[in-house]
């Protein structure tokens, strides 16, 4: 990995804090990316019936799976032709991209479709991951700043229904809810800014927990989720049996794992942005091939798809913090937490404007290296097109993603994601508009 230019990092990719940081740090981690931890397997489980008991193991699984694999990711393991990790400070963790398909799978083979299914198209992107490199010529920078504007943009929705108390809740948008949003927002950004060399990259976990005790007295934290969880929990192999290998099960997934390969193609390259690392196109295949060997392992574990989280390539611009130590802390972090379903729980209900107060900034952090990567664009006619195009229809895509619900087959599933409708919008202007000498044209 070559370093490009600095932006002020505290700790590089290869750095390694003291061990209390690392900690501190690695669980800050965990906190920013916790929702989306959780939300699958609690969706899962919904869908499939489950009561609270298989419940709270499906999200203990989620837990322990995001944990493994995301070590791995961050490490790096295996020989050249089977290098499986990018060796980059990343976070994984169920994907929503496979929730649409696994409704129908559940209702036709049960659980163990869903989990015989996910692992056979986890192949499918395994395959995929050894043509990364050929395709990489068709990332420019004119089309990858564009996705990682696109990727914190679309992402900035979600933290503004954190911030709003949650989509669907009662209070959706109370004044108490932005209030505490505003209020974790400010304590971030001060202590970010202003803080020492120790506490600015902790920001977003003192934010946090600042935020978290504030809410307490206001009655928005219900301890007795906590009272009611276990102690202690083993995990399990194969605690539903046995997953049913059918190719019928499997096909309603294949279009979830292309949009999969196409947004890890995508955090990759902002991971080698905001760690100021220029990634190698072996490196971004190997962190495309973890995301297909996770999702075969992760069934094992009883959860669902892994996939690589773009929250964390927020966090590492906000907190001036790329140590991958830091994220396989993280990683252990997570595997612990699935044993002791009373700490899982004790983060799990943190009220929601306190994460959306972090998130705003985070997600936005990621928006404006995309624009910085642009700035060094040539702002000719058909890089113009290019950007607007990506960003419009990625934007479009994330606000009214019922516009291309009924589009026929795989194109649905591709075009789902705002990201990945993007991206490909981008991708194939890339190669339908060519060069042309403007000077002679004019």
């Amino acid at each position: 990995m070559e370093k490009i230019k600095s932006t002020g990092l505290v700790y590089g990719v290869e750095d390694k804090p003291d061990l209390g940081t690392t900690v501190v740090l690695g669980f800050q981690n965990v906190i920013t990316a916790f929702g989306g931890l959780v939300a699958v397997p609690l969706i899962i489980s919904g869908i499939a019936g489950f009561g609270v008991a298989d419940t709270a193991y499906m999200v203990s699984a989620a837990l322990l799976a995001s944990g493994v694999v995301s070590i791995i990711q961050s490490k790096s393991f295996g020989p050249k032709w089977f290098r499986v990790g990018a060796g980059m400070p990343t976070i994984m963790g169920t994907d929503f991209a496979f929730v649409a398909p696994a409704a129908s799978v559940i209702g036709a083979g049960g659980i163990l479709g869903y989990f015989g299914g996910t692992m056979l198209g986890a192949l499918l992107e395994i395959v995929l991951s050894y043509f990364v490199k050929p395709l990489m010529k068709f990332f420019p920078p004119v089309v990858t700043g564009s996705v990682i504007s696109l990727m914190g943009m679309t992402l900035m929705s979600v933290a503004m229904g954190w911030a709003g108390g949650g989509f669907g809740s009662e209070n959706f948008g109370a004044p108490l809810n932005i209030g505490i949003a505003v209020f974790v927002f400010l304590v971030i950004a001060l202590l970010n800014h202003y803080g020492s060399r120790r506490i600015a990259p902790a920001a977003v976990l003192i934010g946090a927990i600042i935020g978290y005790v504030v809410c307490i007295p206001l009655g928005l934290v219900d301890f007795s989720q906590v009272a009611s969880a276990e102690w202690f929990a083993f995990p399990q192999l194969f605690k539903f049996g046995v997953p049913s290998f059918k190719l019928e099960y499997a096909l309603p997934f294949v279009s979830g794992y292309l949009v999969t390969v196409i947004e890890t193609v995508g955090v990759m390259q902002t991971l080698g942005v905001v760690t100021e690392t220029k990634l190698s196109d072996e490196r971004i295949a190997a962190g495309v091939r973890a995301d297909g060997f996770g999702s075969f392992i992760a069934p094992f574990m009883g959860s669902g798809p892994a996939a690589t989280f773009s929250q964390n390539a927020g966090l590492i611009p906000l907190t001036r913090n790329a140590s991958r130590t830091v994220a396989i802390m993280g990683g252990f972090i997570m595997i612990v937490m699935s044993l002791f379903p009373k700490f899982a729980t004790l983060i799990s209900i943190m009220p929601l404007p306190v994460l959306g107060g972090a998130g705003i900034l985070m997600f936005g952090t990621v928006a404006a290296a995309g624009v910085q990567s642009l700035s060094r664009v040539d702002f000719n006619n058909r890089n113009m097109i290019i950007v607007a195009s990506a960003l419009g229809i990625g934007l479009g895509v994330s606000f009214v993603p019922d516009t291309v619900a009924q589009l026929p087959g795989i194109l649905s599933g591709l075009f789902s994601s705002g990201i990945s409708a993007g991206t490909i919008v981008a991708l194939l202007l890339n190669i339908i508009l060519k060069e042309k000498d403007e000077t002679a044209a004019a």
